[in-house]
C-alpha cells in the first residue's frame, strides 16, 4: 500500500477513475480542483485499487478526497513530495483527524463544515416577496463588493479586487440575484460548473439589512433549478456547521447531508 503522486490531472484521472467514480459527491472537491492543482495523489490497495485522493493546490494545502483513515495516517507518515510540510489542511472530518494526530505536529480546527447534496427542489414557503433573475455584467460592480463582504463574513482575508471572479461567473450564466419587492438586488447566489455530473452552490449572500425575510432560500432555488434544469445530475453545497440557520435553510429546500468536513491549521 502507497501514496503515489503526479503533476498530470491525464495521469491521476487514469489511475484514480475507478474511485472517483464510485464516490463523486465525496470527491467534490478534488474533482473541481484536480485541472489546476500542483499536484494531485492516490492510495492503493496491494491489490491496485485505489481508496484514497488527494489534491494540492496552491500554497501548497492538501485537500483530502474520499479516504480511509488508513490512507490518511499513511500520508502523514510518508510525507508529501519534496518534503512539503502543509500549513493546513481540509477534507472529511475523520480523515483530517487521523492525518493531523499522525503528523505528530501541533494543530487546531479552524472551520467545519457539512457537505449536503439536493434530493428534491423543494420551493420556499411561504415564498419571499420579489423575484430572481440572471445577474449581467451591469452587475459586476455590486456583486464584486458583495463578494467581498462574504469573505469577510465567513471569515477570511478579502482579495482587493473580485472584478474578474465575479465576470467569469456573470458571464457564464452562473451568478444569480434575488430583487427586492422595489427592484433593488438584495441576495445573491452562484453555482459552479458541472464536473463529472456535479456542481456545487455557493457564495449564498444577502446584504445584513435585508436578512430574515427569505431571500437567500429565494434565490438558492432559483441558482439550484437553473443547474437541474441545464441536465447537472447531482446539486451539492457546504454549510458552516457553527450556522444553524444556513443548515435549516437547505434542508427546508431538500438539501440532505453527506458528510462533515473540517479544516485544520498546523501551529508549529
Amino acid at each position: 500500500m502507497t501514496w503515489s503522486f503526479t503533476e498530470s490531472a491525464a495521469a491521476f484521472r487514469a489511475a484514480a477513475a475507478e474511485h472517483l467514480a464510485a464516490e463523486p459527491v465525496r470527491n467534490t472537491a478534488v474533482l473541481t480542483l484536480m485541472d489546476t492543482a500542483g499536484r494531485l495523489g492516490w492510495w492503493a490497495e496491494p491489490d491496485g485499487g485505489v481508496t484514497g485522493v488527494l489534491v494540492v493546490s496552491p500554497p501548497g494545502e492538501p485537500s483530502l478526497g474520499a479516504m480511509t483513515e488508513e490512507a490518511a495516517r499513511a500520508l502523514a507518515a510518508e510525507g508529501l513530495p519534496g518534503g512539503e510540510r502543509p500549513t493546513a489542511v481540509r477534507g472529511e472530518t475523520a480523515a483530517v483527524e487521523a492525518y493531523a494526530e499522525a503528523t505528530g505536529r501541533p494543530w487546531a480546527p479552524v472551520a467545519r463544515m457539512r457537505l449536503f447534496r439536493l434530493g428534491e427542489l423543494t420551493p420556499p414557503d411561504p415564498a419571499p416577496e420579489g423575484r430572481a433573475r440572471v445577474a449581467t455584467g451591469a452587475d459586476v460592480p455590486l456583486v464584486a463588493e458583495w463578494t467581498k463582504e462574504f469573505a469577510r463574513a465567513i471569515g477570511d482575508e478579502p482579495a482587493e479586487d473580485y472584478t474578474g471572479f465575479v465576470t467569469e461567473r456573470i458571464s457564464e450564466e452562473r451568478l444569480w440575484l434575488w430583487e427586492g419587492p422595489d427592484g433593488r438586488p438584495v441576495s445573491m447566489a452562484a453555482v459552479s460548473r458541472t464536473i463529472g455530473g456535479q456542481a456545487r452552490v455557493h457564495l449564498v449572500h444577502t446584504r445584513p439589512a435585508e436578512r430574515g425575510r427569505g431571500y437567500a432560500a429565494g434565490v438558492t432555488e432559483a441558482v439550484s433549478r437553473a443547474a437541474l434544469d441545464a441536465g447537472t445530475e447531482r446539486v451539492l453545497l457546504f454549510t458552516d456547521l457553527a450556522n444553524p440557520t444556513s443548515n435549516a435553510l437547505y434542508r427546508r429546500l431538500g438539501y440532505r447531508p453527506v458528510t462533515d468536513h473540517l479544516t485544520v491549521t498546523f501551529t508549529d
